[in-house]
């Protein structure tokens, strides 16, 4: 019974005696490019390349500009002296300023500030000018403005609308009133004016 038992179990077997376990999907390897600095050097990229962060393998044209102008040696001496939270702004640094040499090698990135500098300042200039051309259109305008308030001002009270004629009679017949009582003698050491006792009008016209 137990040999005949232990006879089937053997059979079903695979061959080899053991049992094997359920096999699963195999995953496939991830290749890892290398980046763009490691490429370039033909050497290969390790897990903490210093350079993979800063030139991707799709941009190899910034470390190429950058090789170019400064070394692989310095860049790399250069950023491990930095702390990881302002290499990249070094990165950027190193290339923008190798592109200014390839493109200037005399003046490299000075050459590009003192243009910067130079339109800067004529801006600034022609602003000066917009200023001062606004301050002489602002008093000119200021100057006509007040013309025409004196005009219109004139023009809606003349002088002559403001006398009272009553009054204005009055105050010429008073000079004539005092000419009248005014009368001529004739002293010793010439003519003089002296007041009358009756004025013009009191005496009775001739007839």
């Amino acid at each position: 019974m137990d040999s005949s038992s232990d006879t089937a179990a053997t059979a079903a077997l695979p061959h080899g005696g053991a049992s094997t376990p359920p096999t699963s999907p195999q995953q496939p390897a991830v290749v890892l490019s290398p980046c763009a600095a490691c490429k370039i050097l033909r050497r290969r990229c390790v897990d903490r390349c210093v350079l993979a962060p800063y030139f991707p393998p799709t941009e190899p044209h910034k470390f190429a500009t950058a090789h170019r102008v400064f070394g692989a040696s310095n860049i790399i001496k250069l950023l491990q002296e930095l702390p990881e939270e302002h290499r990249a702004d070094a990165v950027s640094s190193m290339v923008y300023e190798a592109s200014a040499r390839i493109r200037d090698p005399v003046y490299g990135c000075a050459g590009a500030i003192c243009q910067l500098q130079k339109q800067v300042n004529d801006l600034k200039a022609h602003l000066a000018r917009a200023h001062a051309e606004l301050a002489g259109a602002r008093a000119q305008h200021a100057h006509l403005l007040a013309l025409l308030c004196v005009e219109v001002a004139a023009a809606s009270s003349p002088a002559y609308c403001a006398v009272d004629y009553p009054s204005a009679q009055l105050a010429a017949a008073a000079p004539a009133a005092q000419a009248d009582a005014l009368y001529v003698v004739d002293g010793g050491s010439g003519l003089q004016l002296q007041a009358s006792p009756v004025s013009w009008a009191d005496e009775p016209l001739w007839t």
